[in-house]
């Protein structure tokens, strides 16, 4: 069966529609200060010249939201007609303030408050001013009501999200795009198939984004975005994308892109079984370095093993190939092992290892690093989130199996790090606050002092 994407309406954001036939729209989100109107200028461009079809720009305040049209205007008088899409969490009137300026906003349901006395005022804005909106509904950021009612679980983010959307549909505002994400590539891919699955059972096929949230950077931030965004490409579901990594933003944009041309060229993989190989082995074999068995349950005696064979001499798209063709199987518990080969001379057997490791890492079949769980920076950074993440890794990458959560700021912070062991978390400009799970143990302790403070953290439990 040839590769077919769902069916969705269209969604116009400015001069470039989203959804229908349209193709899967790319893109990414700057990290300067959104009062930084030229240093954000400068940033959209770099993004926009990668080949970005949307800019996400952060408003968390009224002055943010409106000071987008200044950024707006200074890229008009470029030449740059690129959509803009505002960032909203906790502020209501941020969002009708940017709604006025910008072609897009994105609103997080359980940051934003009640469905009808603050929802309802923010669509009439959008109406007026033809602005579609993005319902973003993010793992470990649900309402108070949300979670008392399901949980931190798939069905409660679904619910959160379908809440929002049965109000647009019953205001008649049909300009909306949908969105859930998770650090866990697991609940990110059970949901959006969820999601899809109760739009069908309510007659609605609004287009979707997709992205794995804080996937983190190099290899492991390739790898973890490549099995929950290309797992369901793969499946036809995604109408926009955006690789959140924790580098520089235009380094997104060859990601995503790769991603979605990658997936629109296969054929839909309609029968696993055809891809995996039955090996009759003990589980506790390893023959070789690119063979590696997940697990060793004590009822069987011989692994379901996913083979793949490349010719792939760069090493990101190597990865990013295996990763979207593998991770379904490990996601959906459909194989015990996987063995990749790749035959360019220049890729080696170590990297082929890495690169397996990797993907049962990310699909959470089998730990064997310390996990990262890294925001990609955005304008309510107050601090050099990639040089933080380089000093935590290098203090912490001896310690196999826990997460550590290395986050920019306490709106992606407390929430959205909620699978991670310890976090680190920008609390102002040179402060930063220790997490142990969701609880905040140390405050606004001076970011020189911050990583060694997190060892002693850890070394005490």
């Amino acid at each position: 069966m040839n590769y077919k994407r769902r069916e969705t309406t269209v969604v116009q954001i400015g001069n470039t529609p989203l959804g229908g036939s349209h193709p899967i729209r790319i893109q990414s989100m700057t990290n300067t200060s959104t009062m930084d109107t030229e240093g954000s200028v400068q940033q959209c461009i770099r993004i926009i010249e990668a080949g970005g079809e949307y800019v996400r720009l952060t408003a968390q305040g009224v002055r943010e939201g409106e000071n987008l049209q200044h950024i707006r205007a200074r890229l008009r008088e470029l030449g740059y007609h690129t959509p803009l899409v505002a960032d909203i969490h906790f502020n209501p009137k941020a969002a009708a303030a940017a709604a006025q300026t910008v072609e897009k906003v994105r609103i997080n349901p359980g940051n934003f408050g009640d469905p009808v006395a603050d929802f309802i005022p923010f669509l009439n804005v959008c109406k007026a001013h033809n602005t579609a909106i993005r319902i973003g509904v993010n793992h470990g950021s649900l309402s108070e009501r949300m979670m008392a009612k399901y949980g931190d679980t798939p069905r409660g983010m679904v619910e959160s999200c379908m809440e929002f959307l049965r109000v647009c549909v019953a205001e008649n505002f049909a300009n909306v795009v949908l969105s859930i994400k998770a650090s866990n590539t697991y609940v990110m891919v059970q949901t959006v198939r969820l999601l899809v699955a109760t739009m069908d059972r309510e007659g609605m096929a609004f287009p979707l984004h997709l992205g794995v949230t804080e996937a983190g950077d190099g290899e492991d931030g390739r790898i973890k975005s490549a099995v929950g965004i290309g797992t369901l490409l793969r499946e036809g579901i995604g109408d926009t994308i955006r690789v959140s990594l924790s580098e520089d933003p235009e380094a997104e944009i060859p990601v995503a892109r790769f991603l979605v041309d990658y997936a629109s060229q296969q054929l839909r993989i309609t029968n696993y079984e055809l891809r995996v190989e039955i090996v009759d082995m003990p589980f506790d074999v390893v023959p070789d370095t690119s063979f590696i068995v997940v697990s060793n349950p004590a009822s069987q005696s011989s692994a379901r093993v996913v083979c793949a064979t490349y010719h792939e001499p760069d090493l990101d798209a190597f990865r990013l190939k295996a990763a979207t063709d593998c991770g379904a199987f490990f996601l959906d518990n459909l194989a015990d092992g996987i063995k990749l080969t790749n035959t360019a001379p220049n890729i080696t057997p170590q990297d082929v290892q890495s690169v397996a490791f990797g993907i049962l890492q990310a699909t959470g079949r089998r730990i064997t690093k310390t996990e990262y769980i890294s925001c990609p920076s955005c304008g309510r950074t107050l601090f050099d989130l990639q040089a933080a993440i380089k000093k935590v890794k290098a203090a912490t990458q001896h310690l196999v199996g826990l997460k550590i959560a290395i986050m920019g700021c306490i709106v992606n912070g407390p929430g959205e790090m909620a699978d991670a062991d310890y976090g680190y978390v920008g609390a102002g400009a040179g402060k930063v606050s220790l997490y142990k799970g969701k609880e905040c143990v140390l405050k606004n302790i001076p970011e020189a002092d911050a990583v060694a403070e997190l060892l002693q953290l850890i070394e005490s439990q």
